[in-house]
């Protein structure tokens, strides 16, 4: 999980807001918004010297709103999803979307001048879930395989997952997650998610 939350740093910028009169490819909005995004980053010297507001704002602002929350923490918790009350349900949503709020933050503070290459996509027409993937070019290392899993919903694209390198982020969640549960049940999950997000702790160490 160390491993993939530090390569998250060469993937996060791949999504920020834009708007579009009409739905629009999900390879062809990943590769204009990453544009977007890269410039501010290779622009904004507050953001490469670290501060925190700004790198946060970056995140809830063009970052995370490609995101379906609810989805993925729906994948997230497996079998647990439906185990669980609505308020259960509503309270995870939050605190795994504060979660995902520090770990690509963290993210953006790690970027330097990385760069994209972008693989053809294949999808048919009416395909509702589709993978784009990409390759992560850094100077003086091995690409980066980047997968993003993108699902149609009222006829716009969000993000479910992200995969980097084989690894997928849902998956990993979910078996520290349901780890937690079984031992703790889901009360004590989602209260150690609010006690890991107010403290500020690494996203780097393990979650839970």
């Amino acid at each position: 999980m160390k491993k993939m939350i530090g390569l998250l740093a060469a993937a996060v910028f791949a999504f920020s807001t834009v708007a579009f009169a009409d739905v629009v490819a999900p390879d062809v909005l990943i590769k204009t918004t990453a544009t977007e995004v890269l410039d501010i980053l290779k622009k904004d010297k507050d953001i490469q010297n670290g501060d925190t507001k700004k790198i946060v704002a970056l995140t809830e602002e063009k970052i995370l709103p490609h995101f379906n929350f609810e989805r993925m923490s729906q994948l997230v918790l497996g079998r647990n999803w439906p185990k669980s009350s609505r308020e259960q349900q509503e309270k995870f949503v939050v605190e795994f979307r504060n979660l995902l709020v520090r770990t690509y933050s963290s993210a953006l503070s790690k970027f330097r001048n990385q760069t994209m290459e972008y693989k053809p996509l294949r999808s048919q027409p009416g395909d509702t879930k589709v993978v784009v993937k990409t390759l992560i070019l850094q100077s003086g290392g091995q690409p980066v395989k980047v997968d993003y899993s993108l699902e149609m919903f009222a006829e716009e694209w969000k993000v479910i997952d992200v995969t980097i390198e084989d690894v997928s982020i849902v998956t990993s969640y979910r078996s520290q997650f349901d780890e937690t549960i079984k031992k703790d049940g889901m009360d004590i999950l989602i209260q150690k998610l609010v006690d890991k997000n107010k403290s500020g702790s690494s996203a780097d160490k393990k979650l839970i």
